[in-house]
């Protein structure tokens, strides 16, 4: 790899803020803002609006779109072929 030309490879805590939930991993992304992580390091912390802990397809929570009764309201609407 050439030098001087990647960005900083580093530890980052990401933050969900809409369900209060915390991971440490690695990442290029940085912050100015910090936080004490329970390992008692500092590190930097960037709030997300969705995680895993989250999505409602993680959750469980998805909506399932009903594909047989919009193709039988179809077939109503403008017949079946053949």
């Amino acid at each position: 790899m050439r030098e001087g030309i990647h960005p900083s490879y580093g530890p980052v805590v990401f933050r969900d803020r809409a369900a209060n939930h915390a991971f440490l991993t690695r990442s290029t992304m940085t912050s100015e803002k910090t936080i004490e992580w329970e390992d008692g390091r500092t590190y930097p912390v960037v709030d997300v609006e969705i995680s895993n802990v989250s999505h409602p397809f993680y959750t469980g929570t998805a909506r399932v779109l009903d594909t047989a009764g919009r193709v039988e309201r179809f077939e109503r609407r403008y017949g079946k072929k053949g």
